[in-house]
């Protein structure tokens, strides 16, 4: 009897193993293009909140850089982007990119849709879904594509009895309506972008490829 349940938790465990993808096999083109510089594309706000798309765009740059990319500067990008009527990236999302590679020298740039941004102050929940799209400017095809349906938990304990769990609702409503879109936006930046293959400029560029890739559709409630 032992035996046999020795056997079926192996098949388990094999079937599980066998079914888990590797980064190099979730991201392919990654490796194969090995990107080194990303331009970072306006954000799609499929939101009622129009400030969303301008606060979130500044969130992009530090995670990028320190996943071991040369990303450029989002401040002087959104500048040429008005000029030349990029600001509105969904009409890039799935056309010719080559421009932003003969324009900035860009191998890939990054798309970013805002899906939803809902704020529950009295909850002390912030939701974020956001889809990253990474598109070659050589090739045009994705290299890495991932989403993100983050609740940031900013609650805060008031203590016991009545009137602690007043002031906890309080300082909840307080701290859930400080922590703003930029916030929100690193955090969930840096949760969903963790997967992100490593760039040239990181130590672990093209020795990540055997690692366990995530989901790639993800719900997390993080603090």
């Amino acid at each position: 009897m032992k035996q046999i349940l020795m056997l079926i938790l192996t098949a388990i465990v094999v079937v599980s193993c066998s079914s888990t993808k590797t980064m190099g096999e979730q991201y392919p083109a990654m490796y194969e293009e090995k990107p080194v510089t990303i331009a970072i594309m306006p954000p799609i706000n499929q939101t009622t909140h129009a400030e969303a798309k301008d606060y979130f765009y500044t969130t992009l740059y530090l995670p990028l850089c320190e996943k071991g990319y040369y990303v450029f500067s989002p401040y002087l990008t959104m500048e040429m982007f008005q000029q030349e009527s990029a600001y509105d990236a969904e009409n890039f999302l799935e056309s010719d990119l080559s421009i932003f590679r003969k324009v900035l020298g860009a191998d890939a740039a990054m798309f970013t849709i805002i899906k939803s941004w809902k704020r529950n102050n009295v909850g002390g929940k912030l939701t974020v879904d956001i889809e990253y799209i990474l598109r070659s400017t050589k090739t045009g095809q994705t290299l890495y594509t991932r989403e993100g349906y983050i609740k940031v938990d900013t609650s805060i304990n008031g203590g016991g009895g009545l009137f602690g769990a007043v002031a906890g609702m309080i300082a909840t409503a307080i701290n859930t309506a400080a922590t703003d879109k930029v916030v929100a936006g690193r955090k969930c930046n840096a949760f969903v972008l963790a997967d992100l293959p490593a760039g040239k400029y990181s130590e672990y560029h093209e020795k990540d490829a055997k690692n366990p890739a995530g989901k790639k559709f993800i719900k997390e409630t993080i603090k």
